[in-house]
């Protein structure tokens, strides 16, 4: 993949944190869908990219492709398709050669992962998370609910509720990790963050958060074997 000088974010080797919310929106070619990107690698429209979407009431985008994969969580409102109505709390992987048309009747926001998930045998995945049971990790203080794990593939992608992130100690990710904070919020000696934050911790890079009040995460790490280095 070439990159055309619009990478944001892409130097895997560095530690990131977004606040989404501190960003203005941004139009989108589609026309009444917005966006706010944290991380872009290659072209500005057709290269890897990270954002969080806002679909406008009655925005649609034309039928298309879907090189590469997409992943969405549905955070607020109702995303649909041709494929049905996905409301807020949905988690949707769409594999290459997955073809929809998407819109919203009455507007909504998405976590959106665009050209990350090569692989023509990944199975498409719906789920509607608030159906999910909280279960017990292998750390005191943390409840995961597992979205998406498929041999061979190295990504895996689950939400996590930290009770008290002050009590959860420091988290090692080995071949690095993405998060994004779904509610909640919580520190650490870098700063400080909230709700629809978003966070890169390079491969090696550990996490210490800091914090009394519950938080809820969406977190996937193994994903940077198909992320272009800048």
């Amino acid at each position: 993949m070439k990159n055309d000088g619009q990478a944001l974010n892409a130097d895997l080797r560095l530690r990131v944190a977004v606040d989404s919310l501190a960003m203005e929106w941004t139009p989108s070619p589609g026309g009444h869908v917005l966006r706010k990107r944290v991380h872009l690698a290659g072209p500005a429209e057709a290269g890897q990219v990270t954002s969080v979407v806002r679909y406008q009431p009655g925005a649609r985008f034309p039928a298309h492709d879907h090189p590469g994969g997409e992943e969405i969580l549905v955070l607020e409102g109702i995303f649909s398709d041709e494929h049905g109505d996905w409301p807020a709390g949905t988690y949707l992987l769409n594999p290459e050669g997955f073809r929809h048309g998407p819109f919203s009747r009455e507007g909504c926001t998405l976590f959106v992962k665009l050209r990350q998930f090569p692989g023509t045998d990944r199975r498409h995945v719906a789920i509607q998370t608030g159906d999910l049971p909280w279960t017990p990790a292998d750390r005191p203080g943390i409840r995961i609910k597992p979205l998406y794990q498929q041999a061979p593939y190295t990504d895996r992608t689950r939400l996590e509720r930290w009770e008290a992130p002050g009590q959860v100690g420091q988290i090692d990710f080995a071949a690095g990790a993405e998060l994004f904070v779904l509610g909640g919020g919580f520190a650490d000696d870098y700063g400080s963050y909230q709700q629809h934050s978003w966070l890169r911790i390079p491969a090696g890079g550990s996490l210490r958060p800091r914090g009394t009040e519950p938080c809820e995460l969406y977190i996937k790490e193994g994903g940077f074997t198909y992320l272009q280095q800048d």
